[in-house]
Parts: structure tokens; sequence; C-alpha cells
């Protein structure tokens, strides 16, 4: 699972691209009781929500027509520049080039050989999320891809990350872990075949990002309530937990999940 170490490779930081701050800030409040923490013209604007006083997501306003609203997974690298060019000589593309952040570290956006976006950051005084693995907090991260193989391939490329298969009954689950991650508990994420998930396919290939909840059921009704959208009913998965795919008012796609807790 994710560790706050933030190994080279795992996830270190989200944020939310959205039309309307002031919406989305209601809605993720209501439903997992974020604040906003705006930010200043020298960053433009881009702010944080908090929970419990620590840095759960970025998030940055998007005017319609100049991208979709979508939620962004970012990945620790200790050079953003170098990754840069893995990225390109492994077959992906830069949607920007790194460039530094103030003092807070130095972030770059890339396309995968698949056509996934996903972001890295390179820590400076910002060292990545405030808080994980905790109700309201990022758990886990999917990458829905045309090409399981392609992408796994590309990524071990990038980050070095190792590929595990979890096998369940007329199938099997691709998990992710960083570099030095030996087991699956190190594990901090999957690749799913774009074919397989109805929901997701026709979004394209993408990183969806499950925060965790105390209920997934209640999760999926405040998120009606509120003003999203159930886009695949509460399931259980066995073994892993009950999980429901959502959507926010403006249309960006997340996953919550109840966890099984390991038993003693």
């Amino acid at each position: 699972m994710l560790d706050p170490s933030f190994e080279t490779g795992a996830p270190n930081w989200i944020d939310l691209g959205t039309p309307d701050i002031d919406a989305a800030t209601a809605f993720y409040h209501g439903l997992f009781g974020w604040e906003l923490v705006p930010g200043g013209p020298e960053i433009g604007g881009y702010g944080t929500y908090q929970l419990r006083g620590r840095t759960v997501a970025g998030v940055m306003t998007v005017p319609e027509g100049k991208g979709k609203p979508a939620w962004s997974v970012y990945f620790q690298t200790p050079d953003a520049d170098a990754t840069a060019r893995t990225v390109r000589q492994a077959g992906g593309t830069a949607a920007f080039p790194p460039m530094d952040v103030l003092d807070y570290g130095r972030m770059g956006g890339f396309t995968d050989s698949t056509g996934a976006y996903f972001g890295v950051w390179q820590p400076g005084t910002n060292t990545g999320l405030g808080v994980i693995m905790e109700p309201g907090a990022l758990i886990w991260s999917e990458l829905y891809t045309p090409d399981v193989p392609a992408a796994a391939g590309f990524f071990t490329t990038v980050f070095g990350w190792q590929t595990g298969e979890l096998k369940y009954p007329g199938g099997s689950y691709t998990m992710l872990r960083p570099a030095d991650g030996d087991s699956d508990e190190s594990a901090f994420g999957g690749l799913v075949p774009l074919d397989r998930a109805t929901g997701e396919a026709a979004a394209g290939p993408h990183w969806l990002p499950y925060f965790c909840v105390d209920d997934t059921d209640t999760a999926a009704a405040d998120a009606e309530r509120l003003g999203g959208r159930v886009t695949m009913a509460a399931t259980d998965v066995q073994e892993v937990g009950r999980i429901a795919f959502l959507a926010d008012p403006a249309g960006a796609a997340f996953a919550v999940i109840k966890p099984v807790m390991p038993q003693a």
C-alpha cells in the first residue's frame, strides 16, 4: 500500500482540474470534509485541499474548453528533467516540460505510450501529500489502458516499477510496486484493460484515484445528494473491500473504497 516515505515512482501528489473551484469545494467538503486553502497569484491560484490540517490534494481552475475536468496522479522523482528524457525515450510525450513551482518542488506533465496523462513531482519544501491511507485520503490508483503489457513496459522503463499478478476466478489483476517493493504489501496501484471497464472506457486511457471511506454505500449516496453521479454502484471485491466509482458535479472521475482490514 501507499507509504508516506514516497519511494521513487510511488504516487506522492494528486490534483483536481475543474472549471469551478467553489462548486468543487462544496462537493468535496460535503463528501470528505475537505477544506480549501486558496493559492495566490504567484502560483496561478493553485490551491490545496486540507483534511484535519494536512494536505490531501491540490486543485486548480481549468476553464471550459481548455480541458476536461479530471483528477491527475503524480509520481515521485528525484530528477524531473531526467524523467522527462526517459519518458521520451520510452515512447511518451510531454504535456508540459518540467518547471519549478517556487521552492515547493519541480513538476512535469506527460502522456504515456498508450495515451494516459500523468505527472511527476520532484519534492522541494513540499514533500508530497500530508495524509494518505485514511478516510478521505488517497489509498490506491489505477491506470485504465488499452494495452496493459505496453503500459507496464513503459512505466518499468520510466520508474523501474515492478508488476505482479493477483489471480481471481476468471482472470487476474496486474498490481504495481515501486522499484524496491519486495512484496504485494508494497503495491500502490494496478493496471486495468480499458475494454474490461465499461464505465471507464468512454474516458479513454486515464488514471483513477481511490479515496478511503468508512462506508462505501453512504459515500455513494452522499455523492449523488451533493450533485455528483455514481458511475459504478457499490460492489464487494473479495479480500479487497467494497468499492464504488463516482464523478463529481463537473464530471471528474474517482473511486471510493472501504478496504478489508487485515486479520490479526
